[in-house]
């Protein structure tokens, strides 16, 4: 169990590797858990490439708190970034999936002490409803039913109201990142979020960076087939052979 600056307390895992330098932080998206079979498949995979520290954003599963759905939750992947560093690994590397690829890019820009990041199916901005599974999840945090149907299905907890003030949106976070490497993985199959949010978090960041559009690739986690994390794992040592 780890703990945020502001005292909230995260359910977080660690997977050790042959590779003992390199720390993979895994952010797992919107109402997901590192629990999940998914997660836990892709954890298995990346493994091979590092320790994996998995973690259940704050209001997800047995973590503490409710989530603000990309806002604070830098503090949570800052705790996890922080306790990689503690245990050892003298690389790490935050990979995020969803909003946690929302999250892994503001965390980078406006908090730094990552090596490299990959955001995977991620926000180039906020408030997007231009899909329906979007409109879905604007309905899930913007209604108190749907707040209630999120608690008791996928038991994530929504903190009620706004932002205030707005949070930097991830197109603008991603210029900050330089000069820890990028790589940016979205599918061309994303029935949440289009092409051209991988295409404005690209063009908002600065070298280095990398752009991977893959056909028929769906969104985040679910989608992620073993042979995708695979490559990920080969980008993520190549930075730091």
């Amino acid at each position: 169990m780890l703990r945020t600056e502001d005292g909230v307390r995260i359910d977080a895992a660690h997977t050790p590797s042959a590779r003992t330098d390199v720390g993979i932080v895994m952010a797992h998206g919107f109402t997901g858990s590192w629990r999940d079979r998914t997660a836990r498949r892709i954890v298995h995979v990346l493994s091979g490439y590092g320790g994996v520290i998995a973690f259940d954003f704050r209001g997800h599963g047995r973590s503490g708190g409710e989530t603000t759905v990309g806002d604070l939750e830098i503090l949570d992947v800052e705790a996890a970034v922080r306790h990689a560093r503690v245990i050892g690994y003298t690389k790490v590397v935050v990979v995020g999936f969803s909003m946690g690829a929302a999250v892994a890019v503001r965390h980078a820009g406006l908090r730094g002490g990552v090596d490299a990041v990959v955001a995977v199916s991620g926000p180039a901005r906020w408030y997007y409803r231009g899909t329906k599974p979007m409109r879905q999840v604007h309905w899930a945090i913007e209604q108190p039913f749907g707040r209630w149907a999120a608690r008791v299905a996928k038991r994530t907890r929504i903190a009620r109201g706004q932002w205030d003030p707005i949070p930097m949106p991830p197109h603008e976070a991603a210029g900050l990142i330089s000069p820890a490497p990028l790589l940016i993985v979205h599918g061309d199959a994303d029935t949440f979020f289009p092409l051209d949010h991988a295409r404005q978090l690209y063009a908002g960041a600065r070298e280095p960076k990398e752009l991977w559009v893959e056909p028929g690739f769906g969104h985040a986690e679910s989608a992620a087939t073993p042979e995708l994390v695979r490559r990920i794992g080969k980008w993520i040592s190549s930075n730091f052979s």
